[in-house]
């Protein structure tokens, strides 16, 4: 390497790095604003003349950036990020959560690792796509809600081709410690509620406990999931569609029979799975329970699609070069691709960081996979220029 491009390197990094602490230091969890951090990027790329739109939600109080460096134009590179991190409530953290720590290498802080440090990346390497001699525009898009539903990027691409450019492909930043992703399990998340009749538990005839209806809904839930694990994928870990139950509320007293109990659970499917094939099982068995002392509803809390492989993609294809790698891989969370991919953009997963670190107290990136992050960035201008 020159020393002239290791210098422009080491000012890539340290442009991250800042802007990294920049990002930090604003509370998104997902339960509060991101607008604070938005109106921040937002006079970040006015200073560099950067052709950007503001999506707000319904609410107003939160919004996503779509930035477009290069012809705005359709096709080109998105590269996807989300701005909203998980709560630090109840986390034993060593340091200030949204104060940016350098220690060993490592970079302490909430969303450090899940995203924050794929947003700054992308931000931090403007002014060098700006000077590349780009055909097809690269995108930067920063979302919100991603950590609650995956559905704060909806509204934005629901303009591309309209009033946005549309995407030729999909670059997700999620961490994957720079290996590109390919494929991901769908998540739906559901609360099935059940209402029963109250009695005196020495005549249990005269009503109808809720706790015991939710009871029999759960063990058949796990059975149907035990029924999963007939269809496998060996690129998964676990190789096959999973069912948990999360939370379970219910009763008043010991000796009156339950007159409402609340469970939540989700669905986690193989890529070609019915996203709907769990619930679908449990409102037919709930319909056996049901009766005059007794109602059971589920109601859908979130959807979020699988990614697919599609071998041979524009997004898989550009993604492996600026990776320099020679084949992908799958990861077991959910992420905004699946959104994209129903969307019919091609789209992979690929960021800095490891899953491992994310949603942890003390949560880090490594500084060496930004320097890494900015290298894939730099061949991936290339292959658009």
């Amino acid at each position: 390497m020159s020393a002239l491009a290791s210098e422009a390197g080491a000012d890539r990094l340290a442009a991250t790095l800042d802007l990294l602490q920049r990002l930090v230091r604003f509370d998104t969890e997902s339960a509060k604003s991101n607008l604070a951090l938005a109106a921040d990027v937002e006079a970040y790329l006015a200073e560099r003349g950067v052709d950007y739109a503001k999506v707000p939600n319904r609410r107003g109080d939160k919004a996503t950036l779509f930035a477009t460096i290069g012809p705005r134009a359709d096709g080109g590179v998105l590269l996807s990020g989300h701005t909203d991190v998980v709560p630090v409530e109840g986390q034993a953290w060593t340091s200030d959560p949204f104060s940016l720590r350098r220690a060993d290498g490592r970079l302490y802080g909430r969303g450090a690792c899940d995203m924050k440090g794929f947003d700054a990346l992308c931000l931090a390497m403007i002014p060098e796509f700006q000077t590349a001699p780009l055909k097809r525009p690269i995108h930067i898009m920063l979302s919100y809600d991603e950590e609650v539903g995956c559905s704060g990027c909806l509204d934005t691409i629901a303009r591309f081709g309209t009033t946005l450019p549309r995407p030729g492909a999909v670059i997700v930043g999620e961490p994957t410690s720079m290996q590109v992703a390919d494929a991901h399990k769908s998540i739906s998340t559901y609360r099935t509620v059940v209402k029963g009749r109250e009695a005196h538990s020495a005549k249990p005839q005269l009503g109808a406990s809720a706790i015991e209806a939710a009871c029999a809904l759960i063990a058949e839930l796990y059975r149907f999931g035990d029924r999963l694990g007939t269809r496998r994928d060996p690129r998964f870990d676990p190789p096959f569609s999973t069912i948990h139950v999360g939370v379970i509320h219910g009763g008043t007293a010991r000796n009156i029979l339950a007159k409402h109990c609340v469970f939540d659970w989700e669905f986690r499917g193989l890529p070609g799975a019915p996203r709907d094939a769990a619930l679908a099982h449990i409102e037919a068995y709930a319909a056996g329970l049901a009766g005059p002392k007794l109602h059971i509803e589920t109601k859908t809390e979130t959807e979020v699609p699988a990614l697919a492989p599609t071998p041979g993609s524009r997004a898989e294809i550009l993604a492996l070069k600026a990776a320099q790698a020679e084949r992908t891989v799958t990861v077991s969370f959910a992420s905004e691709a699946g959104q994209f991919q129903a969307a019919r953009i091609p789209t992979v997963v690929c960021g800095p960081g490891s899953i491992d670190q994310a949603h942890q107290p003390d949560e880090y990136i490594e500084i060496a996979q930004l320097e890494s992050g900015i290298g894939f960035m730099r061949r991936l201008a290339l292959q658009l220029a």
